[in-house]
C-alpha cells in the first residue's frame, strides 16, 4: 500500500514544537542519569549525541 501525503510513514522527520523538544530533552537527561553503570556504552553515547543535538537545535531557535 502506498502512503498518502502527511502520513507518518512518509520519509520525513517528525516536526516537534519547542515545548515538545524541551520535554524530550528533559526526559533524555533523566534517562541518561538513571542508566545503570553496566549499561551498554553505545546506548550512553547515543543518548548523549541526541541530547547535544536537541540542545543545539533549541539554542538555534532562541536566536
Amino acid at each position: 500500500m502506498r502512503s498518502r501525503e502527511g502520513q507518518f510513514s512518509d520519509a520525513r522527520p517528525i516536526q516537534r514544537s519547542r515545548t515538545e523538544k524541551e520535554k524530550l530533552l528533559r526526559e533524555l537527561k533523566e534517562t541518561l542519569a538513571g542508566l545503570k553503570p553496566h549499561a551498554a556504552a553505545s546506548m550512553r553515547t547515543t543518548l548523549q549525541a541526541r541530547i547535544r543535538e536537541l540542545e543545539a537545535d533549541l539554542g538555534a531557535q532562541r536566536k
